[in-house]
């Protein structure tokens, strides 16, 4: 475990371990580490199987860390970090004047990103890279993770969703999915986990404010080294699981040529992909633009899901692709449904 840099002291930082476990072994190793104990939202800190103040014990969900959110802005806060309940999963937030209420929770693909660029600076920090070594991360998560590993001159792996694997791609030295999971140090837990990815996470929020920087200017640092790239998701949810497969069979048997005004250059069907690539029930379309557009059933509960991804030279302008998608996305799904 790394000391905290120079720059934590000070650091005014909330903890939720959202009415779960993660607390007890988060506040042992953030202390033995050297860094500043945060203001926990006491109503979540311990385990209550109830999860009495949240509709869905998730930090994805909204409202979850409505709570968090609110202590923040009280206290003056830098930065929120929030474990689910069994502590293997993190969400972060930061201080954002255009959100409601002046803070939001970063994407998973934004923390992926962030935790991503730091295993590539790490790996590379003297000299090039050990041959093989890799960022990886499920196929429905950003593209950008690849092009931080082109950057720096690492492998990059594209899996199946879960970290059974994930955590198998070869030479790993970071890996994550979107919903929020991150294996951040391969040698020590080679899983998803939420305590110790939030020491890394704090580590990068130390550093960058030892020279007056935040994790928003990070994600510009990153984005000037590889381009902007924004991340959107429509799930729909069905009575009948036989609805999903009806919209599945139907994409395959009349393929769309575009999503709304955008040509679609290429399209992939992971049931009959090619030997040693990621085989599912999984259609990638690739876009005129350099768009990318995913659509899988859900593996747990009864919904379509679609992951759009835009990279653009500006955030204003992935932001823009992604909501011109996303409004032709949700068009055909209810055509098709």
């Amino acid at each position: 475990m790394a000391p905290a840099p120079v720059g934590t002291a000070g650091l005014r930082w909330v903890y939720t371990a959202m009415h779960g476990v993660g607390w007890e072994t988060f506040s042992r190793i953030i202390g033995e580490a050297g860094y500043p104990a945060p203001w926990t939202v006491s109503e979540q800190r311990d385990p209550d199987p109830a999860f009495r103040t949240v509709s869905f014990p998730n930090p994805e969900e909204p409202g979850a860390m409505d709570l968090a959110f609110a202590k923040a802005r009280t206290l003056g806060a830098e930065l929120v970090i929030a474990n689910d309940p069994d502590a293997d999963r993190l969400a972060v937030g930061i201080p954002d004047e255009t959100a409601e209420g002046g803070w939001r929770r970063l994407t998973g693909n934004e923390v992926g990103l962030l935790l991503g660029w730091r295993a590539a600076r790490a790996a590379t920090a003297d000299g090039p890279a050990a041959p093989g070594t890799s960022l990886a991360c499920s196929l429905v998560s950003s593209p950008a993770l690849g092009a931080v590993a082109a950057r720096y001159g690492l492998d990059f792996h594209e899996t199946l969703t879960g970290f059974k694997w994930i955590s198998r791609a070869p030479g790993i030295a970071f890996g994550y999915e979107e919903a929020l999971g991150y294996l951040v140090n391969p040698e020590t837990v080679r899983d998803k986990d939420g305590i110790s990815a939030a020491v890394a996470l704090l580590g990068l929020a130390a550093e960058a404010r030892g020279r007056d920087a935040t994790l928003a200017d990070l994600l510009e640092e990153v984005a000037a080294e590889v381009g902007h790239f924004a991340s959107g998701q429509v799930s729909i949810r069905v009575e009948d699981v036989a609805v999903i497969g009806r919209i599945m069979a139907a994409l395959r048997q009349d393929p769309p040529a575009a999503f709304g005004e955008t040509a679609i250059s290429s399209a992939e069907d992971l049931l009959t992909a090619t030997e040693g690539a990621p085989a599912g029930d999984v259609l990638r379309y690739r876009l005129a633009d350099g768009s990318r557009v995913i659509v899988r059933p859900s593996g747990t509960e009864p919904k379509l899901k679609v992951y759009i991804d835009a990279h653009a030279d500006s955030g204003e302008a992935a932001r823009t692709a992604v909501a011109a998608l996303d409004a032709a996305i949700r068009e055909l799904l209810a055509r098709l449904s």
